[in-house]
């Protein structure tokens, strides 16, 4: 029992992954006051918080019945698109993120959209709310969003401290990180798409 909760916990948290977020924010890092940006992580945790805990309290009847597509399909497009961030970072590294800039009342919806709630995210609400209960997806979700806005502001603070005398490490860090968390993002995709492809196959 606790396995599967580690494992329901692992995914989320690999798919949100503020380690790869940090450098999908580089722009709101440098350019955002400390208040102001922990503010809006926390806003946008709370957004993508009540979206998680939507589909996984709807489940693939949101896809079917609502939108008319298989949550199947949902879950090959999401891989796709985590296929094409790895692809990109393994072989580009972090130059493949531009500036991300905005007014504050507008950051929370930036951070909640592009960075936290995408078809990977959604898709494993969807998992997580069929195979345990909304009880243990809300404990995961909360988990996952409390230790990754505990991470990024850690980084945030690191950041405005750190950035003038260790510039070079800096920079080295947004890079190696980058690449390795590419190959774990990759990974996935290519499970989140063989799983879609296999559920299509199952339900045909």
């Amino acid at each position: 029992m606790l396995t599967s909760y580690i494992h329901a916990f692992a995914l989320f948290f690999s798919l949100i992954n503020p380690f790869l977020m940090s450098i999908y924010m580089i722009g709101m890092i440098r350019n955002t006051d400390v208040k102001i940006f922990s503010k809006a992580l926390i806003q946008g945790s709370l957004i993508a918080f009540f979206v998680f805990l939507f589909f996984a309290w709807g489940g693939e009847a949101i896809f079917s019945r609502y939108l008319n597509v298989r949550f199947e399909s949902f879950q090959i497009f999401g891989g796709i698109i985590f296929l094409v961030i790895g692809y990109r970072y393994v072989f580009h590294g972090a130059d493949t993120i531009g500036e991300i800039r905005g007014a504050p009342e507008h950051l929370a919806g930036t951070v909640a959209m592009p960075f936290m709630i995408g078809p990977g995210t959604i898709s494993a609400a969807v998992v997580t709310g069929i195979n345990h209960g909304m009880m243990t997806t809300i404990a995961v979700v909360a988990a996952t969003l409390g230790i990754t806005c505990i991470i990024l502001i850690l980084m945030k603070y690191f950041h405005d401290n750190l950035r003038h005398s260790h510039a070079k490490y800096i920079d080295h860090y947004f890079d190696i990180v980058g690449r390795l968390s590419a190959l774990l993002i990759g990974t996935i995709a290519i499970d989140m798409i063989v799983t879609g492809i296999m559920g299509l196959i199952k339900n045909a």
